[in-house]
């Protein structure tokens, strides 16, 4: 039987996409190394589209994609259907804190674009975890994670202080501070972040059909 999320009333879920513009040289750069930039960019556009293409039109939650820099929401690059929202300035943390901040009351749940088998299902557990829990995150192999969310109800937490990100504490460190709120840990999912990664997970952005609107 599918998985289905119950909204609450009067709150509207959201689900954000952070991801850079997808231009050769500027996204995917360590595993720009091992593969090659043009390879690289090609394996994070594919990425970027297929997730999009897959998630943007479910019902159940609203989709943006979060860009960097600010100034690229008007690139012809970025899938059409989603809101386009910048990021800001600062780390990781720091963009993804103004997220949980700055969006419409209502459960949050970000991930990235290095995933290729995240799925509409992935989603759904992680909007259904958080009708009892505080936070949700979705762990990866190397000590980060793939996705973070938060219910921010009664309050938005702040999260992301002092963590070591593209570390094996990242994880650790995020966990740390969430330690007096309730915590869900969903699917362990793969990331692409070098050239073992994208010989082991490529393939599952390989093997997706991109859509007609990306096929250039």
């Amino acid at each position: 039987m599918a998985e289905s999320v119950k909204p609450e009333r009067g709150l509207r879920r959201s689900l954000v996409v952070m991801a850079k513009e997808p231009r050769c040289g500027a996204v995917k750069t360590r595993l720009a190394r091992d593969i090659g930039a043009v390879k690289a960019t090609g394996f994070y556009r594919r990425t970027l589209a297929n997730v999009s293409a897959r998630l943007a039109n479910d019902p159940r939650w609203n989709t943006l994609i979060s860009v960097s820099p600010d100034t690229s929401i008007g690139s012809p690059a970025w899938p059409p259907g989603p809101d386009l929202i910048g990021q800001g300035d600062g780390d990781l943390g720091a963009r993804m804190q103004r997220v949980f901040d700055c969006l419409p009351k209502g459960p949050v749940v970000i991930i990235g674009t290095d995933i290729p088998e995240i799925s509409n299902r992935h989603i759904s557990r992680a909007f259904a975890a958080l009708g009892a829990h505080d936070a949700v995150l979705g762990p990866c192999e190397d000590g980060g994670y793939w996705l973070v969310g938060q219910r921010r109800t009664p309050k938005i937490l702040n999260i992301f202080a002092g963590v070591r990100w593209s570390s094996p504490h990242t994880l650790d460190d995020t966990l740390t501070n969430l330690r007096r709120s309730r915590v869900s840990l969903i699917d362990h999912l793969g990331d692409v972040d070098d050239g073992p990664g994208h010989r082991r997970l490529g393939h599952a952005a390989a093997r997706i059909v991109l859509p007609p609107w990306h096929q250039h």
